[in-house]
């Protein structure tokens, strides 16, 4: 069964459309099945793959609201490598429309069940803000992983984000975890940075990837040309840290799936 991330943060501007949709492509690049779902009424990481948002017929604003089934939704990449359920602002209306609805925080797990067995990894985008699209996403998804810069008033955003996902353990997804924080934009030159990643170490551990995504001009111009860094220039700084992560995802998924050797 495939393991489903949520891509989130709070905060805004921290890289978290960046880092979902290269993580899709730097995932797909190690020869796994990957949806990536767009859950962001902006739709930029629908863009950032080459889909035009406003062509579409369907997006997950369908699936959310009944309307469609994921197979009608569910598009490839222009490049081929991994799924894609796209959004556009259409995905506004889903709020207005789930608010008196029985069960609405549980429509994306339950629009995935029987399709996410097809997929090794599920990445999720989310917008940044908790609303209905938000907890959609942390009641569908196995693990949380938090995209923040180095800096005083992200620690503080951290803080609120933490609160959040407790309450959706507590009344919505018991099983939901934290399965990592990734430092973004991150430039080891800064002693700011240096000082807020080793508060980051110190209090969180294993928690905190240890891949961190370097500020780079690639990633930056890769979504303007509609396409991950990894296909947009392979050898930048940007596209080898997301493959460098991905590679750190699969692995620390291995070892939880692997049996307890001394507990037989």
């Amino acid at each position: 069964m495939g393991q489903i991330f949520a891509v989130t943060n709070q905060k805004g501007g921290v890289g978290k459309t960046t880092t979902s949709v290269n993580l899709a492509a730097s995932l797909a690049a190690t020869k796994r099945k990957i949806l990536l779902i767009d859950l962001d009424p902006q739709g930029n990481a629908t863009m950032g793959c080459g889909i035009m948002k406003n062509e579409l017929d369907r997006t997950v604003y369908d699936l959310l609201t009944k309307k469609a089934k994921f197979e009608e939704v569910v598009v490839e990449t222009t490049h081929g490598q991994f799924d894609v359920l796209p959004a556009n602002g259409d995905l506004v209306a889903a709020e207005v429309e789930l608010l008196n609805e029985i069960g609405r925080e549980h429509r994306l797990r339950l629009g995935l069940n029987e399709v996410r067995t097809n997929y090794d990894f599920i990445v999720i985008d989310c917008p940044p803000s908790l609303n209905m699209l938000t907890v959609n996403a942390l009641s569908a998804s196995d693990g949380v992983i938090i995209p923040m810069q180095c800096e005083y008033y992200a620690l503080e955003g951290l803080a609120a984000l933490m609160t959040t996902i407790e309450q959706i353990r507590e009344t919505i997804n018991p099983d939901l975890k934290i399965s990592g924080i990734l430092r973004t934009m991150y430039d080891p030159r800064n002693s700011l940075t240096k000082d807020v990643s080793e508060e980051l170490e110190e209090y969180f551990g294993d928690q905190v990837y240890k891949v961190a995504i370097p500020r780079n001009v690639r990633l930056a111009e890769a979504p303007s040309h509609g396409m991950p860094a990894l296909y947009y220039d392979k050898s930048s700084r940007g596209a080898l840290a997301y493959l460098a992560l991905a590679g750190e995802i699969v692995r620390r998924s291995k070892k939880k799936t692997q049996p307890n050797l001394m507990a037989v």
